[in-house]
């Protein structure tokens, strides 16, 4: 196994560098080892990037190139990052938990992004308003200028490559921030820029802490379009800052969706949807299907369904799962873990009942078994807290009005699901769930052409399919008196 490099730099203009506030270590969730060094931004180092991008952005080197080309070298990042994927998967496995072949999923759904964006570069089209024979009159969209884009530990790869490819293929000059937890498979994007031809400035790459680097971008004043990914809390204050500079943003934040599982449903199928829902990634994902809203009569066969499938999961070192198959790894580190934990610990005190998993898996690492968690109810603090990890709640029902009500009861409105084999009541409840996104009968269903964002806290703005487009251009009228 090829060792890492002890050090990794920041990517500011072109050229890999040293940060100003000194160095984080980059440590194995799965046994704690330190992995490697990487360098921390400091706001100069902050101020350094946007300039670089800024100066870019007003070139027009990037802007201006007819956009079929553009795309061209989007995509191409895409076909860098395969060509590169055991190196790849192997340091995001290392630094983030995950097993080898769900960090090989990753890798794959970022190229995807920006073969998708690429192929989109051309169609940001305008349009022409008829205002009578004495006017011409025409919208063009330009490109916001440099983005700002602070991306979350859990997919680092993927959620870079969500946004960055969208910025690029609009004509934008991009600033990353990286997360401390996992920074360094992001030297990738790097790399693939610069392999695609895209000159200085478009992509710079930051590692810092979020109360300094992250900060210190977010209120920016030349910044000119921030997004985000993360938990409420910080997605409030980058909003605020954002504000002071009057700058548009895209929040994703927490999630904590239902399943609403009817009484026809087909629960042999529905373990998939648990597999994936809940245990891909440990959990760790912002649309996870962290809540079952089960009708009554199916409540005691959905809940020992789901504790065969947490029971079959191995769950060990990442690193040593590199086939696709019944495993999860670790969490992304011991605090995470713990945090998760702590919650099942209070709801079993609270009454609930743990009828799977609910402990420490493993004598080392930042592991959590498979657990499910049932006899709760929908004012329950694990029935409405993300938990952001491998748990499942299990919640009863006896109406459909009361389904709806279980699932519209958090603050959050990220994604939902409806399985059932009547469609006509499947469309009813997709409609009355209050989420930016419904599944029916597949969790996970859609794709990167399918527009994703939440309601209420989840955030605001859309990301995924050509929806995105719109959060990296604005539009320009320009209205031509005719003469004669």
């Amino acid at each position: 196994m090829t060792q890492l490099d002890a050090e990794w730099l920041n990517y500011i203009a072109g050229e890999w560098v040293p940060g100003g506030a000194g160095w984080i270590d980059v440590t194995n969730p799965a046994n704690g080892e330190l992995l490697a060094r990487h360098a921390l931004a400091d706001a100069a180092d902050v101020d350094r990037a946007v300039q670089a991008a800024r100066r870019l952005h007003l070139s027009g080197d990037l802007s201006a190139l007819r956009p079929i080309a553009r795309g061209r070298m989007v995509q191409a990042m895409g076909r860098y990052l395969l060509d590169n994927i055991d190196e790849i998967a192997r340091v995001l496995t290392l630094e983030q938990g995950k097993p080898l072949w769900e960090s090989r999923i990753e890798v794959e759904g970022a190229a995807l992004y920006f073969e998708y964006y690429g192929n989109q570069a051309s169609t940001v089209e305008g349009r022409s308003i008829p205002l009578g024979g004495g006017y011409f009159d025409w919208t063009e969209n330009e490109p916001m200028g440099v983005s700002a884009q602070i991306i979350p530990w859990n997919y680092p790869v993927e959620m870079t490559a969500r946004s960055l490819s969208a910025a690029l293929a609009t004509g934008n000059a991009c600033v990353i921030k990286t997360p401390e937890l996992t920074p360094l498979t992001n030297a990738w994007l790097a790399r693939a820029a610069e392999a695609a031809g895209f000159p200085a400035g478009a992509v710079n790459v930051l590692c810092g802490y979020g109360h300094e680097a992250g900060a210190a971008l977010a209120g920016h004043p030349q910044v000119n379009q921030i997004v985000f990914t993360g938990s409420v809390p910080t997605g409030i204050r980058i909003a605020t800052a954002a504000a002071q500079n009057v700058v548009p943003c895209v929040l994703e934040l927490g999630g904590k969706s239902a399943a609403i599982v009817h009484e026809d449903a087909d629960l042999e199928a529905f373990e998939n949807d648990i597999r994936w829902g809940i245990y891909f990634n440990a959990g760790q994902v912002c649309s996870a299907m962290s809540r079952v809203i089960v009708h009554e009569s199916r409540h005691d066969e959905l809940v020992e369904r789901a504790v065969n499938v947490a029971q079959s999961l191995s769950v060990g070192p990442g690193i040593d799962r590199p086939e696709f198959g019944a495993n999860m790894g670790a969490m992304v580190s011991m605090p995470q873990r713990d945090r998760a934990l702590g919650i099942v610990q209070q709801a079993q005190a609270d009454g609930a009942t743990i009828a799977a998993g609910g402990a420490p898996a493993g004598n080392s690492g930042a592991f959590l078994a498979p657990t499910v968690v049932s006899g709760i109810t929908a004012n329950d603090s694990i029935a409405s807290e993300e938990i952001f990890g491998p748990v499942l709640s299990v919640l009863k029902f006896r109406s459909d009005t009361e389904a709806i009500e279980i699932a519209n009861s958090t603050e959050y409105g990220l994604v939902g699901g409806v399985f059932t084999r009547d469609l006509d009541r499947a469309t009813r409840c997709a409609r009355q769930v209050r989420a930016g996104q419904v599944f029916v009968n597949e969790w996970y269903a859609g794709g990167v052409e399918t527009p994703f964002g939440g309601y209420g806290k989840s955030g605001y703005g859309r990301e995924k399919g050509r929806e995105a487009l719109w959060n990296y251009v604005q539009t320009k009228n320009i209205a031509m008196k005719l003469g004669g």
